[in-house]
């Protein structure tokens, strides 16, 4: 095995080092979480439960999803406007997401409110939820230094910038060079 990898000498080494580079880019970039929502928690989308008192202490932002869960053989998920919603009107949906399964993802890629009936009468018994998605709030910002603190040290303030792609990098060249010999 070692003398396949060293036959291979400069073009794995390269693999390798490229591999590095996207891992380092990776660690590099900002933290993006989207979060699954499951309609309903763990009742799933069903008969006999408050999608609005569900829904009233969560904040939807864009880029997050819908999960329902429900049976599939008696229910669907319709998305509707707001006047059907209301009405519980199953006739003209937006959108029909049944996909058959029982088990269907909705992405949440707008910044709007969204309105989820199911039809088949079973609005009426309370399947329903209306969520208004928005934009996701900007990050924390750091809190200004104290005058009277002390900075902080030039190796501190480059740990998390620098010092692991460094490390990464040095990695790729030792083992790139490893594998030349």
């Amino acid at each position: 095995m070692e003398a396949v990898l060293r036959g291979r000498g400069l073009g794995s080494s390269m693999v390798v080092m490229g591999l590095v580079c996207i891992l380092a880019i990776v660690v590099m970039l900002p933290e993006v979480s989207a979060t699954r929502w499951t309609v309903g928690s763990n009742m799933g989308w069903t008969t006999n439960v408050n999608y609005t008192i569900w829904a009233q202490d969560k904040h939807f932002y864009n880029g997050d999803w819908l999960f329902f869960v429900y049976d599939r053989n008696q229910m669907n998920v319709l998305e509707v406007n707001k006047t059907n919603y209301e009405s519980c009107n199953s006739d003209h949906p937006l959108q029909n997401w049944t996909r058959g399964a029982g088990r269907d993802v909705v992405p949440l890629n707008v910044t709007r409110p969204y309105y989820f009936i199911s039809g088949k009468g079973f609005c009426y018994g309370g399947m329903k939820l209306a969520v208004s998605v928005e934009n996701p709030p900007p990050p924390p910002k750091a809190s200004p230094l104290n005058e009277k603190s002390a900075s902080p040290s030039p190796v501190l303030a480059l740990r998390g910038q620098y010092v692991l792609p460094a490390v990464l990098a040095i990695g790729a060249v030792w083992d790139a060079f490893v594998h030349l010999l």
